[in-house]
């Protein structure tokens, strides 16, 4: 049996721009991708504390050490520069591997970078 599980999760971010003319996804500052396991074109979960609106998108690589977080295309109607959201990765494994997996929670402060 296979089972949808948290993989990685970004908690708190705050989002830097919000693009509608672009064609679709989230910018992720490749720092944070890092950090989370996440990966470009990896489809990915973004719940807006700010509204709470959810909504699936999919990951492009930004700028590392940028701190970007952009929401392109459609999914910019969802937020509004500066709203905190959490963007959340799943992964499919089998019940046993599940059982003991361990997700990749990341904190960043308040400009998105990397808190050690």
């Amino acid at each position: 049996m296979m089972i949808e599980v948290l993989q990685s999760k970004l908690h708190c971010v705050r989002v830097t721009e919000a693009n509608l003319n672009y064609v679709g996804s989230i910018t992720i500052d490749e720092d944070l991708l890092d950090a989370s396991g996440m990966l470009p074109g990896q489809k990915v979960q973004i719940c807006n504390n700010n509204n709470g609106e959810r909504f699936e998108t999919y990951i492009i690589k930004g700028p590392r050490g940028s701190g970007c977080i952009c929401l392109n295309g459609a999914a910019a109607r969802k937020v509004q520069v500066g709203d905190v959201c959490i963007i959340i990765a799943y992964a499919l494994m089998d019940y046993e591997e599940a059982r003991t997996f361990q997700p990749k929670i990341v904190f960043p402060d308040e400009h998105n970078h990397i808190v050690d």
